[in-house]
């Protein structure tokens, strides 16, 4: 470790342990888990929930035990924490809904729960998936399915869209990709993707997510029909949104990209970089696994590309942009589902 890392690291955990991290549990969000646990106060359908502890964790509008829960937001608004505090209160399990929270290798890069977290409370779908694994919204799917029906409730929470829309609409049966397909497109920039997509399919995805494009690009290309084709002819959806309990959060954009720099500097100290060196042997940034916000940031220091200060920089920012996209398609997705402030469930 160099001298300039470590000074680096050592700043950072200071200001954790003198408190700018707040006490922020799973997911960053500043609560005290009482005996019966911590939740929102007041959710109220379409608007925004008020502020509130509820004492001994008596579980307030509408979250009742024996209904499924899906909490969406933007990443670092707190939703690993809301979902942990209604668990904690009334049981059930907390599913991951995070496309790259799925793999082994990005604890604290991409905030997962930690072990502490996990072995307090129930959770599924967490880091058992490896680098070099295929990895869909069809995988997760198939994988979510037999917990909608188990023993316990299901808490659903993440901040893939995409994974929440094919759970309450369905998905399409597209067949798989070809691994020389899968290479092709690796190899091509984003914006030769974008050219290569048929309209139906560009206007209707996110263009700025190389994911999505590579993927519609992918099937165009595997199948000869586009990605919007196949999704018109979307079978039935494994959740009846009218049977599930529907959190969004919608942060206030300055507040977040705040949380968002103080969560990544917390990831510094806590051992991002560790994480990135371990996935210097076979680096490939064109895994969907190396997609990770801040991997290739941390990466390109630790090859010499760049300074320390330089990858912390270009991660936040990176995150922030995401957070952005995130929110827009919320907005327009989640017609419907209860909104809270995250700010109003924090004292962060």
């Amino acid at each position: 470790m160099s001298q300039m890392e470590a000074g680096f690291n050592a700043g950072r955990a200071a200001r954790v342990r003198d408190g700018d991290k707040n006490d922020m549990g799973a997911g960053g969000m500043a609560l005290t888990l009482t005996p019966g646990g911590v939740v929102p106060g007041g959710v109220v359908p379409g608007g925004v929930v008020p502020g509130g502890v509820v004492p001994g964790g008596v579980v307030p509008g509408g979250v009742v035990p024996d209904r499924p829960v899906l909490i969406a937001g933007p990443t670092a608004s707190g939703k690993s924490a809301l979902a942990a505090a209604i668990v904690a209160a009334q049981g059930g399990v907390i599913v991951n809904a995070d496309a790259l929270q799925v793999y082994a290798r990005w604890r604290i890069l991409t905030a997962r729960p930690s072990p502490q977290d996990q072995a307090a409370l129930p959770h599924a779908l967490y880091g058992h998936v490896g680098d070099r694994q295929p990895y869909s919204a069809g995988h997760w799917l198939r994988e979510v399915a037999p917990l909608l029906t188990g023993p316990l409730r299901p808490v659903i929470v993440g901040g893939t869209g995409l994974y929440f829309r094919a759970l309450t609409r369905g998905l399409a049966e597209v067949p798989p990709v070809p691994a020389p397909v899968r290479a092709q497109g690796n190899a091509l920039s984003l914006s030769a993707l974008v050219a290569g997509l048929d309209p139906a399919t560009a206007a209707r995805i996110d263009l700025a997510n190389r994911a999505r494009v590579q993927r519609a690009w992918e099937v165009l290309v595997a199948t000869g029909r586009g990605l919007a084709a196949w999704q018109d002819q979307t079978g039935p959806a494994l959740l009846d949104r009218s049977r599930a309990i529907c959190l969004v959060l919608r942060p206030d954009p300055a507040w977040l990209n705040a949380r968002i720099a103080r969560r990544f500097d917390a990831m510094l100290a806590q051992g991002a970089l560790d994480e990135a060196r371990a996935a210097l042997p076979g680096w490939d940034p064109a895994l969907p696994s190396s997609r990770a916000i801040g991997a290739a940031d941390l990466v390109g220091f630790l090859q010499g590309g760049s300074t320390l200060p330089q990858a912390r920089a270009a991660a936040i920012v990176a995150t922030q942009q995401y957070a952005k996209r995130q929110r827009t398609w919320f907005r327009g997705q989640m017609a419907g589902w209860q909104v809270l402030d995250p700010a109003q469930l924090s004292t962060d």
